[in-house]
């Protein structure tokens, strides 16, 4: 059973979807944490399959659309990466008072590292980290967001009418960008570009991380091995697996990929 709510939280309100346990009881309690900017509208088909799966095999499920995204309150224009961080812990909090199950973050690309820096945290109670497709590298991740601005400029004007180094000086300068239909806070863009999976230790019981590749023979990207080696160098019990199907966060078209949905129960059941 799936219902739809405003969580209230500070500033305003947050739209949640709430995937309840088939059989009433969780085995386990998840906070799903969407990627960023358009990447967020491009998976929640995913997001939702993904959810009332879980939610068939027994386990709960809150979908939360950030501050500034989706349908809870605010600009984009004016999110930063603590009022998230407060976001997950209002979400946290509302599955706490109601189930009883171990809790989990579930995360995809950098809502991933988002859930991953919450659950360093060990207050939180949080038990389970679920990685789809993590940024490892908040640096690289911004660089690839500024292109789209040089991408449209291109496509309108036939060039490039500034460069990535201009836009990362204007950032530093204080001046918001428009990039792709959203505004860019010089402060939201200076926390992501400090970003660095590896140093973002979970204090969990066990990390499921799931990459998708187009590759014939799947493999963990490079960066996502150097950071979960990290954890574990650190003590994190880690499963991690590499699937293959369409980077769906980035396709055109809404794309659907089953191998990740079933190795993602594989994962939670105790396969790999």
């Amino acid at each position: 059973m799936s219902s739809a709510f405003f969580l209230p939280a500070e500033p305003g309100d947050r739209f949640c979807i709430y995937h309840g346990p088939a059989n009433g009881a969780a085995n386990s309690c998840f906070v799903y944490v969407h990627p960023f900017c358009e990447e967020m509208n491009k998976t929640r088909r995913m997001a939702a399959l993904q959810s009332r799966r879980l939610a068939a095999a027994g386990h709960a499920v809150l979908q939360i659309d950030l501050y500034g995204c989706g349908d809870s309150s605010g600009d984009f224009a004016d999110a930063r990466w603590d009022i998230w961080q407060q976001d997950l812990r209002f979400a946290v909090g509302w599955l706490k008072s109601r189930l009883d199950g171990p809790l989990g973050l579930w995360g995809l690309r950098l809502g991933a590292t988002l859930a991953a820096d919450v659950a360093r945290d060990p207050d939180l109670g949080i038990e389970q980290l679920l990685l789809w497709q993590p940024v490892s590298n908040g640096e690289q991740f911004l660089t690839q967001f500024l292109r789209l601005r040089l991408a449209a400029e291109m496509l309108s004007e036939g060039t490039a009418q500034t460069s990535v180094r201009a836009l990362r000086e204007s950032l530093r300068r204080g001046v918001p960008l428009e990039i792709a239909g959203y505004d860019l806070n010089p402060r939201l863009a200076a926390e992501i570009d400090a970003l660095n999976l590896a140093s973002l230790v979970p204090a969990v019981k066990r990390v499921h991380c799931l990459e998708v590749t187009a590759m014939p023979e799947p493999k963990l990207s490079p960066a996502a091995r150097r950071a979960l080696e990290a954890w574990q160098s650190k003590g994190a019990d880690v499963r991690a697996a590499a699937v293959g199907g369409e980077s769906f966060w980035s396709t055109i078209e809404v794309t659907e990929c089953e191998a990740l949905l079933a190795a993602t129960e594989n994962s939670l059941q105790g396969g790999y």
